[in-house]
């Protein structure tokens, strides 16, 4: 009898803990759902090139700048939606915006510009990848158009410099379409050179892609805290 008893408080006793576990683990599944809520803030991410636009290649590897935008691009998107970012892709895979089987860059930037008025966002953010005919110049660099895009692009640069860069650069004004094609606030990242044989090195890898995108994100945040509760 004694043996018995001693076996259901056992029972009991594993029961019990099982049972903490399940608890916790839907506090934790609650607490996840909570920070993935919908902030009522938007984000373009525009992956530039794509399709027969290859953009720059790397001067050791030869690899595409369009595939290393796009790897960034997605890394960045979870990040935002995970943070609960509204989040819409200019293009989601290695072909071309305008689609079809002649490529026509015209039209592939109209459609992007087409993306991005659809979305009415709140921030526009182009992803991009460098070169340069000297080699030995390297880092990242956020370029903007007008003062809407100026303080965040200001607040990327300073995340580039101190995650990224081992000497500072300073934002800067940039010549681009994406930056100028519509009203929203954009900005145009130049995450490294593929030109500097030690920056592509880093370009190409699943981690380092991973981590310029954190580093965006992170500005992201820095640009928008509170904003969200003042909505």
């Amino acid at each position: 009898m004694a043996f018995i008893t001693v076996k259901k408080r056992t029972i009991v006793a594993v029961l019990s803990i099982v049972l903490a576990i399940v608890v916790a683990a839907t506090a934790a599944a609650t607490v996840i759902t909570a920070s993935q809520a919908d902030n009522g803030i938007t984000i373009v991410i525009d992956a530039g090139h794509g399709g027969a636009d290859g953009g720059v290649l790397g001067v050791s590897t030869g690899t595409k700048e369009s595939d290393i935008n796009l790897s960034i691009s997605k890394y960045l998107m979870k990040y935002l939606r995970d943070g609960g970012y509204n989040v819409v892709l200019t293009r989601s895979d290695g072909g071309a915006v305008c689609g079809g089987i002649k490529y026509n860059k015209r039209e592939d930037m109209r459609e992007r510009k087409n993306t991005v008025n659809s979305a009415s966002p709140d921030l526009v953010i182009s992803v991009h990848c460098n070169s340069y005919p000297v080699s030995s110049v390297k880092g990242a660099q956020a370029f903007y158009a007008g003062a809407a895009g100026e303080k965040f692009a200001a607040t990327l640069q300073s995340y580039f410099n101190e995650v990224l860069n081992e000497r500072p650069r300073a934002a800067k004004v940039g010549d681009y379409y994406m930056l100028k094609c519509t009203e929203y606030p954009s900005v145009l990242c130049e995450c490294g050179f593929l030109s500097n044989p030690a920056e592509e090195n880093l370009l190409i890898t699943a981690s380092y892609q991973e981590k310029v995108a954190y580093t965006i994100f992170t500005a992201v945040n820095s640009v928008f805290d509170g904003a969200a509760a003042d909505r």
